[in-house]
């Protein structure tokens, strides 16, 4: 009996969510109809009804959206925890120098001027010590081990990095992981050459830090993709298998 109701929760997880089955501050976050086109195109594939509502994002929150790159995921959550939340968007210099004409135009004109941005040294994040009820990384956590030294991205100190976002959590906050799945037992082998990891050395990785994993989400699986191929592969950019956790601070 045990076993058959393990197997249905895990057929449910996987559902879309029904319009009434998403909070109302989610359901206006999204509808705002001062977002971009260009973002409710992308809204396709992240389905953020669906992980926002799954993460519990919730009016109040304090968010760190850690590697956010143009600030896609800020926004939305910055329009779902309302004037009593807040949102950092956080990027270190080569993310910044990747993202900066989303960001120009994100923020024009002092459009969404609440959200505080950071670029920051890894060795450095400013994250500061229980501040966050929520830690997003979103397809970012893979390049906390990627190293190109001649494209301007030295090694990082994957342990100092994943302790700096342990301590920026409020006693019992949570950190929310979405990346790119790689093959079983290729640990982070795939990072520099495909841009994927594995998603039992990320676990792994997380849980050596200070963390729980509470749950995981199937909605961005993709059992057909192919390990084999570098995430922008037109053959599979856009539709990779990515594993979704929501880590506990312990």
């Amino acid at each position: 009996m045990r076993r058959l109701t393990l197997v249905l929760a895990s057929l449910l997880v996987a559902l879309p969510l029904q319009a009434a089955d998403v909070p109302a501050h989610i359901t206006a976050a999204i509808a705002a109809p001062e977002r971009s086109d260009k973002d409710r195109q992308r809204d396709a594939r992240e389905r953020p009804a669906e992980l926002m509502t799954w993460a519990g994002i919730r009016p109040g929150m304090k968010v760190a959206d850690v590697f956010g790159g143009g600030g896609y995921w800020s926004e939305l959550i910055h329009r779902a925890v309302g004037p009593e939340g807040a949102v950092t968007l956080v990027n270190n210099s080569p993310y910044w120098n990747f993202a900066r004409e989303d960001q120009k135009v994100r923020f024009a004109d002092g459009r969404l001027a609440a959200i505080m941005r950071r670029v920051v040294e890894t060795c450095d994040l400013k994250l500061g010590g229980g501040e966050y009820d929520l830690i997003l990384m979103f397809m970012s956590y893979h390049d906390i081990h990627w190293v190109n030294e001649a494209g301007g991205w030295p090694a990082i100190d994957t342990g100092s990095f994943l302790d700096q976002v342990h301590a920026a959590l409020k006693p019992n906050g949570v950190l929310l992981i979405v990346d790119n799945a790689a093959a079983t037992g290729s640990g982070s082998g795939s990072v520099n050459t495909l841009h994927r990891i594995e998603e039992a050395f990320a676990r792994r990785d997380f849980e050596a830090h200070g963390f729980t994993l509470e749950r995981s989400w199937d909605g961005y699986r993709n059992p057909g993709d192919d390990y084999t191929k570098l995430v922008f592969d037109p053959a599979v950019r856009g539709k990779t298998d990515r594993f979704t956790h929501l880590y506990r601070r312990r």
